[in-house]
């Protein structure tokens, strides 16, 4: 490390991490603040491009909003105080406030929070975000889960990427086609997520038909990035310090892959400054990055997403969506 933290200063920084937060730093990356961009104004749309006939925007909000998930290391209470500052009605806000800055989507999991939350904010508050779930489907099982996400009104649905990993590893990729086409035939974009790029080689390389992907990528130039000879996979990680094993493999696949890819753990959960790791995700082949947010953080993401976006001009991969 290029600093040595006090306790307090060690604290401070490893709460706001764990959880994704847009105000971050990393001691691998220079100290002092960067400068705020210009806030987001009526001549600053968000961006945004085609999923199927979805209308997305190049940001995107994470469901950890929703189901209080945080990657916290080895701070066992974050998730808790996720799920108690984020009450029903701060969620609601909060998916107000995405909407009013040009954030038009979120994706988390169905679960009853979820369900809940959106009957509630769609209908009593007039809300109008789009929802991409997360499929969560067992092999012995996979249409229940997804069928309840389509009956319930999402706009596009994937197959997690936990979900996809394990098949990988239990050689049943085979679900995943069998997924993919039930939402298609519901006519919804239907995707396949992974942390694992072998995940998107093998559903490439047998025609899964896929529309879309959700694929992990963010760099390792952040301090909790411990690397050894022999990493375990994303999912038995039990550091739970990095989600893409090889970026520079993930942005080079992913370059000849003519489908829209939204990138998700961009920040490496909270690891990577925000002004890093939108930009490395932009500039990489992403054609949108979803990230969590706090209410407060809305405003200089979506901010920091223009500016970079404005910058974005020379990039390898052309924009899929």
């Amino acid at each position: 490390m290029s600093q040595i933290l006090n306790r307090r200063d060690f604290l401070s920084q490893s709460l706001i991490a764990t959880v994704g937060a847009a105000v971050v730093s990393s001691a691998a990356e220079p100290a002092g603040s960067p400068k705020e961009p210009n806030p987001p104004s009526a001549a600053q749309p968000m961006p945004g491009g085609k999923i199927g006939k979805l209308s997305i925007s190049r940001l995107i909000s994470g469901g950890n909003l929703i189901s209080g998930w945080a990657h916290s290391r080895d701070l066992h209470y974050v998730a808790d105080l996720m799920r108690h500052y984020n009450t029903d009605d701060k969620v609601m806000d909060t998916l107000e406030l995405l909407e009013k800055h040009g954030v038009n989507t979120i994706i988390t999991d169905p679960n009853d929070k979820t369900f809940r939350i959106f009957g509630k904010y769609w209908k009593e508050r007039g809300g109008k975000i789009q929802w991409i779930a997360e499929g969560h489907p067992r092999t012995d099982d996979w249409k229940t889960n997804i069928q309840k996400s389509i009956d319930f009104g999402a706009s596009a649905i994937y197959v997690q990427g936990v979900i996809s990993d394990q098949w990988l590893k239990e050689d049943r990729l085979d679900f995943l086609g069998n997924c993919v086409r039930l939402v298609k035939s519901q006519g919804l974009p239907g995707g396949i997520g992974a942390h694992e790029l072998e995940v998107i080689v093998q559903s490439e390389k047998h025609n899964y038909g896929a529309d879309f992907y959700v694929k992990t990528l963010h760099h390792g130039d952040y301090w909790s990035r411990r690397k050894s000879v022999s990493e375990p996979d994303v999912v038995s990680n039990a550091a739970d310090n990095y989600w893409d094993r090889d970026p520079e493999k993930t942005i080079a696949f992913m370059r000849e892959v003519e489908k829209p890819w939204i990138a998700f753990k961009v920040l490496a959960a909270g690891g990577i400054r925000p002004e890093s790791g939108f930009a490395h995700a932009f500039r990489n082949g992403a054609d949108h990055i979803c990230v969590g947010m706090f209410d407060f953080q809305v405003e200089p993401n979506v901010a920091l997403a223009l500016d970079v976006l404005r910058n974005t001009a020379n990039r390898e991969r052309a924009w899929m969506s």
